[in-house]
């Protein structure tokens, strides 16, 4: 059985690069090529991995934050407080924020100051994983790339043994 070539022979033939001169996503590549062993993995399973809690709770807050059933419920909520306020609480002469609702104008801004950060923990994270996802694809195409190459020269070699065998024939 041949044995296999070693990384740097592996990153001249194929990559046509030094091996000092390569990116960490081709060393990878290089190294499993070389061990033959697979490279796939799941990206979301790498990114699950180096969450925090804020993380997740970020995570969490903006998909609560930008649902549908949280923006019905919090016209309910702000149509209750107008009506509550406006309506039932005036009748008997003690609402505790009449119109124009000073203190649900405060409750909202300090929402929006506190919800409006956490949305965007939560939108640097979704990079974050789209960043890994697609470095992962790009090892896995460039595993694949140099795996297609491996047949082709095996291919030619064959094709070559089998020319040299009719020749002698």
């Amino acid at each position: 059985m041949r044995k296999r070539p070693p990384l740097p022979e592996l990153a001249r033939r194929y990559l046509s690069k030094e091996p000092h001169a390569l990116d960490p996503e081709e060393r990878n590549v290089l190294q499993s090529f070389e061990a033959r062993r697979p490279i796939s993995r799941d990206a979301a399973d790498i990114e699950e991995a180096e969450a925090t809690v804020g993380d997740r709770l970020a995570d969490r807050v903006a998909a609560v934050g930008g649902s549908w059933g949280f923006i019905i419920a919090f016209m309910a909520v702000l149509f209750g407080w107008m009506l509550l306020n406006s309506g039932i609480l005036t009748h008997w002469g003690h609402p505790f924020d009449a119109y124009p609702y000073i203190f649900l104008n405060l409750m909202l801004s300090m929402l929006a100051a506190i919800q409006a950060p956490i949305i965007m923990m939560s939108q640097n994270r979704a990079s974050d994983r789209d960043r890994i996802a697609a470095s992962h694809d790009y090892e896995v195409n460039l595993r694949a790339e140099l795996e297609i190459m491996r047949l082709h020269e095996k291919i030619d070699l064959l094709l070559a043994r089998l020319d040299r065998t009719e020749v002698e024939a």
